[in-house]
Parts: structure tokens; sequence; C-alpha cells
């Protein structure tokens, strides 16, 4: 019971973090200029924890989902807001893409002293947004299966 727990407690804080994280890399990329490229470094940092809690959420979510520590595997096979839950997980990792790409290759022209081409920053600071917004209602939809809540 203690790890059905634990684990329960790590999942939701890690939804915490990864809301928090986006929202911050949102924020900064947004705030970042041609002529100021110090905030850089915080859209990485931020990544970083983005890049970690979504790791923690997959992790986790398998071990609770199919690893024989809640209700089990058939029990989430039969709920449709699990459906709900893993196709705004897959969305956002499919707004992932482009933005983890471009922030690698900011991480290289950092590590080698040139610079990084920002033009991209308004549209995935756009993409951190909505995908804080996903995060918000895969909670909304794991609450709800928590609950035993019935679409149908």
């Amino acid at each position: 019971m203690l790890t059905h727990w634990l684990l329960a407690a790590v999942h939701l804080l890690a939804f915490a973090m990864a809301f928090a994280a986006v929202l911050a890399r949102g924020k900064t990329l947004r705030s970042l200029t041609s002529t100021d490229l110090s905030p850089v470094r915080q859209v990485l940092i931020a990544d970083n924890f983005w890049g970690i809690s979504a790791l923690v959420l997959l992790i986790t979510g398998g071990m609770r989902a199919f690893g024989g520590f809640e209700k089990g595997t058939e029990y989430y096979l039969q709920q449709p807001l699990f459906y709900l839950k893993m196709t705004l997980f897959i969305f956002i990792l499919l707004l992932e893409i482009v933005p983890m790409i471009r922030l690698i290759k900011w991480r290289i022209a950092l590590a080698r002293g040139n610079r990084h081409d920002l033009c991209k920053a308004g549209l995935f600071a756009r993409i951190s947004y909505v995908q804080a917004l996903l995060i918000v209602l895969m909670v909304i939809a794991a609450s709800g299966m928590a609950r035993g809540v019935s679409l149908g």
C-alpha cells in the first residue's frame, strides 16, 4: 500500500513539475530578443526540468497502469479517460519534436560559443503554453479515472 501511495504521489508531483517547467520555458522563450541572449540558459534549464518530468510521468504512469501497482491493466484499458489521457500525452510529445530539436541545437551552439537562431522562439513559447493546457487536461482526465467516472 505504501508503494502505491508513493508512486501516485511521485506521478502527481511530476505533473506539477511538468506544468511549472513548461510554463517557465514558454515565458522565458517569449522574453528572448536577438540583443539579449542571457535568458537562453534559463530556457534550457526549464527545458531540462520539462524533460525530466515527462520521463518521470512516463515511467510512473507505465508502472501504475501496467506494472500491477494500481487498479490493474484491465481497468485502465477499459477506461475511456485513460485513452483521452494517452491521446493528450501523444499530442504533447508530437508538439515537442520541433522545439526539442531546435533546443538541442541551441545547447550545441551555446557550448561552442556560437549565436543562437531565435527566429522560432515565439512559436516555441506558444507551443509551451498549449502543452501546459494539455497537461492540465491530463490531470483532469486522471482525476476522473481515479474516481471511476464513466464517459459513456
